[in-house]
């Protein structure tokens, strides 16, 4: 017979989840889970500063490893500021358990200090979410809930928990299992056997990897069907490193700020088939316009996403990973070597940069020189903004998850804490974080969590003084009314990150970059470098907002080209 409260009822059931690490903060709702979270010997607790901070650094963690991430929150304000992790995990597809402590059940509705309705703020930014009644619902609910953020397209999970359920005493006999992923639907062979004909039969086909691929695991059972049928392949924000960017059949990411070649290739295909990809607006550009001359394959594990957006000829249901295995036996060998040639001709038209482009001191020459320094194994991290965007464009990923950033709801502030948290979930690799002063700012606090932990994050600091994505569109599409998304003041971000105790640099002007980075990515622990980059820096090429991916903004006027 085991006796316990519900808030070790809970630390104990995530202890059979083999979880070892858990982000936070402390409040008088979730206390309870506090006290017992300081008697576990195989759980470590990372206190963050901000609530968000901590949902960022679970989904580091997650996105990191495939696993799920677990952050704590207490009521009120805790919930709130959580939230907005939450949303982004949802909307990127993380598995992400979040626990926060509620106000006792008998004060729910009473408009009780530090009590807000978590359970009904969160129905529409979660996979599924719990109020928790009484304590012995906590055995089903913490393994179910571990269940569902793992199984099928991955997502976050809340459970709020009442006060009054943590300290309630519970005494049982058995230990449930703990939540495992479910195994995935498998897709009807008979329409993989169709898609399988139209892949053989197309003359122009494109293959678009998603972020679907790096969840399921599916890179090698891309790779061979892209091999065995010579598919060029892009892949979507999500899905960068699902091919590596030096493969020869690789067209890099597709979209908004695609190479000019891709999203020419794309409109030209006559067959594209989406692997785990969603056809989001920043990939597709104006929907009815994307691929007009294409037939549709879409896989993807969510039934809701076939032909949501884009109606699908052929939609395989089912785990990506088995589709694309069941397929390799149906697929012809087929050089398409008119094809290839047609796209090589268009990447030596309009190479993504140029020689002029690529020197240290600016931004593409400053991501190739880290990605140059760093090696294969690092993670990559970024914010939003520019940089996000610079980096995604040119940084050479070789790996599924090496790339960490935040795509459907392009959260800027995500990046520090996310990169603590790869940085504490595989020690022994570097991380470095792309961010720049705008996004930096909006969760700074957490240098201090980085410090703390002593955590191995490389912050690369593209400072522009400015929004700069919110100052590029004004400058194209309002009339350059640069309104608001000019910073008045410069700040002195190495002052601050040693201000929390971490070593920082700042690259003055005619500094040698390329030695600063090596003195910078020497330093063991956290470490900050601010580097100063030209406000007149614009991320090209672009597809204008609500356009067509045939319409790009580009060279250096900033011409309408139509490709």
């Amino acid at each position: 017979m085991y006796t316990m409260n519900g808030a070790q009822l809970i630390i104990k059931l995530l202890e059979r989840q083999g979880i070892t690490m858990i982000a936070g903060i402390p409040g008088g709702a979730n206390l309870p889970l506090y006290d017992a979270l300081s008697g576990s010997a195989s759980i470590n607790h990372v206190l963050c500063r901000h609530e968000q901070g901590a949902g960022f650094l679970a989904q580091g963690i997650a996105r990191a490893t495939g696993e799920a991430g677990v952050c704590f929150a207490t009521s009120g304000p805790g919930a709130t500021n959580v939230l907005t992790a939450i949303a982004d995990a949802f909307l990127d597809s993380i598995p992400v358990i979040c626990i926060t402590g509620q106000v006792p059940s008998s004060l729910i509705g009473t408009d009780a200090f530090q009590e807000v309705d978590t359970y009904g703020m969160s129905i529409p930014i979660t996979k599924h979410n719990y109020l928790v009644r009484s304590v012995g619902e906590l055995l089903k609910i913490v393994p179910t809930a571990f269940e569902l953020a793992l199984s099928g397209r991955p997502g976050p999970v809340l459970i709020d928990v009442p006060k009054d359920i943590q300290t309630a005493t519970i005494s049982f006999t058995e230990w449930p299992e703990p939540g495992r992923r479910r195994e995935p639907q498998v897709a009807s062979q008979t329409m993989l056997q169709e898609a399988a004909v139209l892949i053989n039969r197309a003359k122009r086909p494109i293959l678009c990897l998603g972020g679907g691929i790096i969840h399921a695991g599916a890179a090698l059972e891309a790779r061979a069907i892209i091999e065995k049928a010579a598919l060029p392949t892009t892949m979507t924000l999500m899905g960068l490193g699902s091919l590596p960017a030096d493969h020869s059949l690789s067209l890099g990411m597709l979209g908004m700020h695609a190479a000019r070649s891709t999203n020419m290739a794309l409109q030209d295909c006559d067959l594209f088939i989406a692997a785990g990809a969603r056809f989001d607006d920043r990939a597709t550009g104006k929907i009815v316009e994307f691929c007009p001359s294409a037939n549709i394959i879409h896989m993807d594990i969510d039934p809701s996403e076939v032909s949501k957006l884009k109606t699908a000829h052929i939609g395989l249901v089912g785990d990506v990973k088995e589709s694309l295995r069941s397929l390799l036996p149906h697929i012809q060998s087929n050089a398409r070597k008119i094809w290839r040639a047609r796209i090589e001709v268009l990447q030596e038209m309009y190479p993504m940069t140029s020689p002029e482009a690529t020197i240290p001191d600016k931004p593409y020459g400053l991501i190739l020189k880290t990605a140059e320094l760093l090696g294969e194994d690092c993670f990559v991290a970024t914010d939003v903004g520019k940089h996000q965007m610079w980096t995604a464009q040119v940084y050479p990923f070789n790996r599924p998850r090496q790339l960490l950033t935040s795509g459907g709801l392009g959260t800027m502030g995500f990046g520090l804490p996310a990169a603590i948290g790869a940085a504490l979930a595989f020690p022994e690799r570097q991380v470095v974080l792309f961010s720049g002063d705008g996004s930096l700012q909006m969760n700074i606090q957490e240098l201090a969590t980085a410090v703390e932990q002593q955590a191995n994050v490389k912050i690369i600091v593209m400072n522009n003084n400015s929004l700069g994505l919110v100052r590029q569109q004004q400058n194209l599409f309002y009339g350059k009314q640069y309104f608001a998304s000019d910073f008045r003041i410069d700040i002195d971000f190495a002052a601050i990150a040693r201000g929390f105790g971490m070593t920082a640099f700042n690259a003055v002007p005619g500094c040698n970059l390329a030695e600063l980075l090596e003195q910078v990515f020497a330093v063991n622990g956290p470490c900050l470098v601010n580097i100063p980059i030209a406000k007149e820096e614009e991320v090209y090429p672009m597809v204008p907002p609500g356009a067509s991916n045939s319409i790009m903004l580009g060279g250096n006027n900033a011409e309408k080209c139509k490709c």
